[in-house]
């Protein structure tokens, strides 16, 4: 996939290049049919599949007031993005001065002139421009007046339910893991380079775990232990989740969120390395226990019935674990 990162970058049009637009936060199995459907018609023509998105998240810049928490990073849409099949994917810098672009201008400058688009295909919802002055009503009556088909998808559910970014943030939000998966496609994934935490995981409490901080614009889920998959270095291991502000050690004042991993049979020395979370089931919520002794029989138990369901679900967590579903 050629990745394309300032609209200065292309210098020609794609040879029939058909086109999709979105933010695509966390890349569901929404946005997965809406990309499937624009290779199907990219290979109908031989032509281009293009998807155009942007960095930031466009409400960070127009309405931060708002605080969307991202599914995603940049880095994983471009993996998954990829991982769909699309031959080009354009993200365009999304600045207050960019906000100001009038819906025609993009689609004559942009979509038209810089792109060469022959085809559109949009989801139900999308609305772009100025004012959100681009609906898919606007766009049906550009198509028509410029040369170019309009096709708007409709929604795709999972079990009933719509698979839709606003969707898989609730589910999220809520620590429904196993929904999350249906959504996505695949398991709900943190990542991040390991840091220094307290300590006290091995030497106090025998337990050393593998820290990750959740930024304040990050999804965080529920706070609690989960059954968590971790990939490093291309090998995946089981391990117990905890992610909240660790109140039976708080001492006080503002903490950070932070993300602890307890990693089953594991003993290298990881800081500063990048690893992966999957989590797949919320167990319990966050606890503040009386002391050391019975927060470590509390992990125990946490331990116990994550492998258990770890166990349970070797068959559906081995195929997560191959590369194409590591994303």
């Amino acid at each position: 996939m050629k990745i394309i990162t300032d609209l200065a970058e292309i210098t020609e049009p794609f040879p029939k290049a058909c086109v999709t637009i979105g933010n695509f936060d966390g890349v569901h199995q929404g946005h997965q049919y809406l990309f499937s459907e624009v290779q199907k018609r990219a290979y109908e023509h031989g032509g281009t599949s293009v998807a155009i998105t942007f960095r930031p998240h466009p409400l960070l810049v127009v309405r931060p007031e708002v605080g969307i928490k991202l599914i995603s990073t940049c880095e994983q849409k471009r993996e998954l993005i990829e991982l769909a099949g699309i031959d080009v994917l354009i993200i365009i810098p999304f600045t207050k001065e960019f906000a100001k672009t009038k819906a025609t201008d993009f689609v004559n400058d942009v979509l038209l002139g810089k792109i060469g688009m022959k085809e559109l295909i949009v989801g139900y919802d999308y609305c772009f421009g100025k004012g959100r002055e681009g609906t898919t009503d606007f766009l049906k009556i550009q198509g028509e007046a410029k040369g170019f088909p309009v096709t708007v998808m409709e929604p795709f559910y999972v079990d009933g339910i719509i698979a839709s970014s606003t969707q898989v943030r609730k589910l999220v939000s809520e620590g429904n893991m196993r929904a999350v998966r249906k959504l996505q496609g695949r398991y709900y994934q943190i990542r991040g380079k390991v840091q220094q935490g307290q300590q006290r995981g091995g030497a106090e409490l025998g337990f050393p775990t593998a820290n990750l901080h959740i930024k304040d614009s990050d999804l965080c889920p529920k706070l609690g232990v989960y059954v968590c998959q971790v990939i490093y270095e291309g090998q995946c291991y089981g391990g117990v989740l905890n992610i909240g502000h660790n109140p039976t050690f708080a001492t006080g004042g503002k903490t950070h969120i932070t993300a602890e991993t307890f990693i089953f049979d594991f003993k290298e020395d990881i800081y500063g390395k990048p690893i992966k979370v999957n989590l797949l089931r919320h167990l319990r919520g966050e606890k503040k226990f009386g002391g050391a002794d019975e927060l470590v029989a509390q992990i125990k138990l946490d331990v116990t019935e994550a492998k258990e369901v770890l166990e349970k679900d070797s068959q559906e967590i081995k195929l997560s674990c191959e590369e194409k579903f590591n994303r």
